[in-house]
């Protein structure tokens, strides 16, 4: 089996999932496009397990798809409550949580 095809395509996908977490402003698109890059590495483990007759880069994969999975019910849940109070899941309009003055450095005393 040529390695390469495999790893070409994750890499495209990888860098269409990056460019989707970076361009995007809709909290859903960007985690569509964090669950692209998951599958990206994903690809990548099952094309190096099967390149060499092991099956521990499949158990990883599906390791990754079961916290994938967690991450998406959570990320989901905190789009709607976020929704629901806002109005809109717009993510550059999600200052709230920004922390606006920073704290002094531990040995800078004044």
């Amino acid at each position: 089996m040529h390695l390469i095809l495999p790893l070409l395509l994750s890499a495209v996908l990888f860098a269409l999932g990056v460019y989707g977490v970076l361009a995007r402003r809709n909290a859903v698109a960007v985690l569509m496009a964090v669950e692209l890059m998951l599958n990206a590495g994903n690809l990548n483990f099952v094309a190096f397990s099967a390149a060499y007759r092991d099956l521990t880069g499949q158990l990883f994969a599906l390791f990754v798809v079961v916290i994938a999975a967690a991450e998406v019910g959570v990320g989901l849940a905190i789009v709607l409550l976020i929704f629901r109070n806002r109005d809109s899941i717009a993510v550059d309009t999600l200052r709230a949580l920004a922390d606006r003055d920073p704290p002094e450095a531990a040995g800078d005393t004044g």
